[in-house]
């Protein structure tokens, strides 16, 4: 088809993942935040990894284990390096592990905060099809329909209403996909061919300031 304005979203959660930990200083469970620092104790040949957090409300801090009695031969240089400085992108893959942090509490606050930055990555002269692929390194906590509600500055009714007529679609498809997070690799494609504010939307798909 030539009738299509290809856009790409790029989707980066701005909190990291808050777990529930109990608190010895506040006498209860409180949610703990990232130092972003690791902390490094060896033992000969044998290293353990921690990566720190801090309570909230006191600083208290809770060491959460990534690894124990870890040779170090079986740690590549970079890895090695990235542990010694605190790596901030290395330490942010370890922030947005989820199912690592379910393994330590039954709790986790997601914030729901995020950046979308947009690319126009091809349009026809008179486009009637908006194609959005959606690229996120991380999983946001963030609806689909709140995020495209927001972002393209329209309803969620609205959405709603062009899912069932069957001008919102989504690949790959799933029941419900307009109220589950946005995921890496999604294309959304919306028939605008009979709005007459498809150039607003347009616009705003592919406008950052919206971000």
């Amino acid at each position: 088809m030539c009738n299509i304005l290809r856009v790409r979203w790029t989707i980066s959660p701005q909190t990291a993942p808050q777990p529930w930990i109990a608190c010895s200083t506040c006498g209860g469970s409180r949610p703990f935040k990232s130092s972003g620092k690791v902390r490094l104790n060896a033992n000969g040949r044998k290293l353990d990894a921690w990566l720190i957090y801090k309570c909230a409300d006191c600083d208290k801090t809770w060491n959460r284990t990534l690894f124990e009695r870890k040779n170090l031969r079986d740690l590549d240089s970079a890895t090695l390096e990235a542990l010694q400085r605190s790596d901030p992108g290395w330490v942010r893959k370890r922030e947005f592990d989820v199912e690592g942090l379910k393994r330590k509490t039954k709790r986790i606050d997601e914030p729901p905060d995020a950046n979308v930055s947009k690319e126009k990555v091809s349009e026809a002269s008179s486009w009637a099809i908006l194609e959005i692929e959606m690229i996120a390194e991380f999983s946001a906590n963030l609806r689909l329909d709140r995020l495209l509600a927001s972002e393209l500055a329209i309803s969620r009714s609205r959405l709603q209403t062009l899912h069932e007529g069957g001008k919102l679609k989504a690949h790959p498809d799933h029941n419900g996909f307009l109220r589950n997070r946005a995921k890496d690799g999604t294309r959304i494609i919306l028939d605008l061919s009979d709005a007459i504010d498809r150039c607003a939307i347009g616009n705003a798909a592919t406008n950052p300031e919206r971000s």
